[in-house]
Order: C-alpha cells, then sequence, then structure tokens
C-alpha cells in the first residue's frame, strides 16, 4: 500500500494577504533609499557642473533645509533630516568653508546657533534653481501632478509615523 503524498497545508487569508504586502513593502524600502541616493547624484552633477567643487550633494541639502532660520545643530537633527555626528561633521566643514556662520547661544553657552552666511544662501539658491526645474519636468514628463504628489506624501507620512513609533515605543 502507498502512502498519500502529505500536502503542505492551505495558506491561511491573513497569510496570503501578508505575503502579497512583503515584497511591495520590500520594493518600496528599496525605492525610497534608492531614490534617496539618486537625489545625492543629481544634485552633485548639478554642482559639478556650475564648479561648486567644496559642497558635497549632503552639504548642500543641509544648507537648503537651515534657509532663513537661526538654529541650534540639535534643532537640525531634531526636524529628522540628518544622524547626529553627520550634521556635526558637515557643520563644521561648512563653517569652515565660509558657509555657515556659528555663534553661541548669549542664553545657553552649550548651545550652537547656526544660520547662512551669503555663500550658503548662494548655494541654498542652487538647489532650490534645482527643484525649480525640476518641479516643471515631473508634471510634464514624469506625468506626476499635485494629486498624485499628494497622495505619496500622504503614504510616506504614514510610514514615517509608523517608523518613529517603533523607535519610540518600541513596538
Amino acid at each position: 500500500m502507498q502512502a498519500e503524498p502529505t500536502r503542505a497545508p492551505r495558506p491561511q487569508p491573513e497569510e496570503t494577504a501578508r505575503n502579497a504586502v512583503k515584497p511591495r513593502y520590500l520594493d518600496a524600502l528599496n525605492l525610497i533609499e534608492r531614490l534617496h541616493h539618486r537625489l545625492l547624484e543629481v544634485i552633485k552633477d548639478d554642482f559639478e557642473r556650475h564648479g561648486e567643487p567644496e559642497v558635497n550633494p549632503v552639504q548642500a541639502l543641509l544648507l537648503y533645509n537651515i534657509a532663513d532660520a537661526e538654529l541650534t545643530a540639535g534643532e537640525l537633527k531634531s526636524r529628522g533630516h540628518y544622524h547626529g555626528s553627520n550634521v556635526s561633521y558637515n557643520l563644521k566643514r561648512l563653517v569652515e568653508a565660509g558657509y555657515v556662520h556659528h555663534e553661541r547661544s548669549a542664553t545657553d553657552r552649550r548651545a550652537v546657533r547656526i544660520r547662512l552666511t551669503d555663500k550658503g544662501q548662494s548655494v541654498r539658491a542652487r538647489v532650490d534653481a534645482l527643484y525649480n526645474r525640476q518641479m516643471q519636468a515631473v508634471e510634464q514628463v514624469v506625468g506626476l501632478g499635485p494629486d498624485e504628489l499628494e497622495r505619496i506624501n500622504k503614504a510616506l507620512g504614514r510610514l514615517e509615523r509608523y517608523w518613529t513609533d517603533q523607535i519610540l515605543y518600541r513596538l
């Protein structure tokens, strides 16, 4: 007598749904990482073409995000753009190169307030001009209009909140 072949149990609906989400989730994570690297490459390319050798793409984004504000490195880091050592290292380089002015806070001598110099504002303006050129092309060439970008931003915002909760509440 021959034994019946064993069959794998049928996946439960919850498992099937999880199996459908996982590859898409992993694709999204991979795409987010690649997009960030591509943005840095686009900025690097633009700066190389316009002869701005002193500033790397990460520093250019840092200058762009400082904008007209006067703030501390901690405040910049708390905005979620940068890692602690990354901010400190890049700010030190930007101060040395004359893109950022820094001074000790009058009220808290431990805190250093930073703001862009005219040279830093020039780099910020270059990144802003790049973004302005891209805005037109994104809609015309890629076909991403305001509504679709809004949906993307909302989805990415929800993902960011989820990851933040994972860290804050150790979920």
